[in-house]
């Protein structure tokens, strides 16, 4: 099964995307850092995978591709500014398999997600006195980037879903503790599942998702809407662009 695609895009156009989604959060309240120039890197589209927050600590994340490893150098400067800043001592773990849900942390064991990476986050948060479980997160094909791109929580009890790509004892669970909304082969492959949600009830969606967003509204959640279509041929989408380091 294809999960994702690269396409030629236009650097151009990428970034006046960008700068829509970034002026929708400021327009929301949000103070939106913009990170350094990284030296020896080609691209930096998708900060998210860089780290993630669990609770008051910012985790670096510790990067399976060589060729991004020096993104995440652009965050050091960021980092000597934060309280409490946390580093894995083995495995691989990116924030775009990471998503918390309740007194849990889940972690999709993709092609960039080791097991072992997301032992070492809960022996590291054992240390720190957090008090959450990492429940694993399962595929049943390979090929797969980022679990966010095929599973992705847009309210507290409900997520987008795109099946196909788990095995069946995983679903399970997922129909146990989610309102899913599922997604067809060809919306994941439009990375459509990869929504950013910015309150418990308000969620930004790229353009052209309509059946998604219609699902979305039916629940009762505030659908904000942009053209993102040039930068999901990297591939990656709205979650991917931002790394979250304060919610209130």
């Amino acid at each position: 099964m294809t999960t994702s695609t690269w396409v030629p895009y236009s650097t151009t156009k990428v970034r006046a995307q960008q700068d829509t989604l970034i002026n929708l959060l400021r327009g929301r309240g949000a103070d939106v850092i913009i990170l350094d120039q990284a030296a020896e890197c080609s691209s930096q589209h998708y900060p998210r995978d860089l780290g993630f927050v669990i609770d008051d600590v910012f985790f670096k994340a510790r990067l399976n591709s060589e060729h991004r490893r020096p993104e995440a150098d652009a965050l050091d400067a960021l980092m000597a500014g934060m309280p409490k800043v946390a580093q894995l001592p083995a495995g691989t773990i990116e924030g775009g398999d990471v998503m918390l849900h309740a007194g849990s942390v889940l972690v999709g064991l993709s092609e960039e997600t080791s097991t072992a990476g997301a032992e070492a986050l809960q022996t590291v948060m054992g240390h720190l006195g957090i008090d959450r479980e990492v429940v694993l997160i399962r595929f049943a094909t390979t090929g797969i980037v980022h679990l966010d791109d095929h599973f992705n929580l847009v309210a507290p009890q409900t997520a987008l879903v795109h099946r196909s790509v788990f095995p069946p004892d995983q679903i399970r669970w997922f129909e146990k503790h989610f309102d899913l909304i599922d997604v067809t082969d060809d919306e994941a492959l439009a990375v459509q599942v990869n929504v950013l949600a910015i309150a418990p009830g308000t969620v930004v969606a790229a353009e052209g998702s309509d059946r998604i967003c219609g699902e979305l509204v039916a629940r009762g959640i505030d659908v904000l809407t942009i053209d993102y279509s040039e930068v999901t041929k990297v591939p990656g989408s709205l979650r991917c662009s931002t790394l979250p380091l304060l919610r209130t």
